[in-house]
């Protein structure tokens, strides 16, 4: 079965939803990491369907959602439209299994509204970003993010003349991947242009980060305040710090952290199994 295909409105953007149905059955929400998209989820949501009632959300910027005007891709945002849709499925307290992005956008919104969330699972929202490094100067920051932005106006999309040169960028940047769950990836994540070329459907102003975003101190404030269990993935191949030494992770109160062997930042593809386990036996 495949999952129906849904919008809602969230800050006057159209962002998509897919519902892997199952009514009456606990809620799940599987949130996407920064340049991914809902569709990165399918083998999960057919893992966990029989026992949940699965969505899966593409946030703004991402996949089949709309982009935002000015390009703003911060947290606060991400976490607005996270509330937004909770608000739509109005069926509380949700679980949430989450990724990168997605992950710290589900972490600051369980820490915000913690009487909505019954169980939160995170694959590296924690250990990734600048936050537990010295911070530059305001006025450098500020700068930085100018001429990021101003450069990128200036960039053209990547193109691929065949869905086979996607798929191989897709498994460059994740060797872990099998050539099956690179091509699902792509397959979901591009579009055809004019000419008959694969774009990447995301919006390349989500690759920059808020100069003014929030700080350590505001995010362990943030993180204190999450009451359910909460699971941390670490993929001990990955570029994220280790849960164990993060700042931000030793602010969350009931915590369990499993790191994964012959893992990346994608752990949930490169060890699915593992995952799927761990995941199913947390949040029952």
């Amino acid at each position: 079965m495949e999952p129906a295909s849904h919008f809602f409105y969230s800050d006057r953007l159209k962002l998509q939803f897919w519902d892997w149905g199952n009514e009456g059955k606990p809620v799940v929400l599987l949130v996407h990491g920064s340049r991914d998209h809902a569709r990165s989820w399918d083998p999960v949501a057919r893992a966990l369907r029989d026992d949940y009632h699965v969505y899966a959300i593409d946030l703004r910027g991402h996949g089949n959602s709309a982009w935002a005007p000015g390009a703003l891709y911060s947290v606060a945002e991400h976490v607005l439209d996270l509330a937004v849709f909770a608000d739509v499925i109005k069926d509380y307290p949700v679980r949430i299994v989450s990724h990168s992005l997605g992950a710290i956008t589900s972490l600051y919104f369980t820490g915000t509204f913690p009487e909505k969330v019954a169980r939160l699972v995170t694959v590296e929202g924690v250990g990734v970003g600048p936050l537990g490094s010295p911070q530059a100067p305001a006025p450098q920051r500020m700068r930085k993010w100018i001429d990021r932005i101003r450069d990128l106006e200036h960039h053209s999309q990547r193109t691929y003349p065949t869905l086979a040169d996607a798929v191989a960028r897709m498994q460059e940047a994740n060797p872990f991947l099998t050539s099956e769950m690179a091509r699902h990836l792509t397959v979901h994540g591009t579009n055809w242009n004019a000419e008959g070329e694969l774009i990447w459907k995301f919006d390349h102003y989500t690759r920059v980060i808020h100069p003014f975003g929030v700080g350590l101190p505001e995010a362990r404030e943030i993180l204190a305040q999450i009451t359910c269990p909460t699971l941390l993935f670490w993929g001990r191949q990955s570029f994220a710090r280790d849960p164990e030494i993060d700042p931000q992770a030793e602010a969350i109160p009931n915590k369990k952290i499993v790191k994964v062997d012959q893992a990346g930042h994608w752990l949930h593809h490169d060890q699915l199994d593992l995952f799927l386990r761990e995941t199913r036996e947390f949040l029952a």
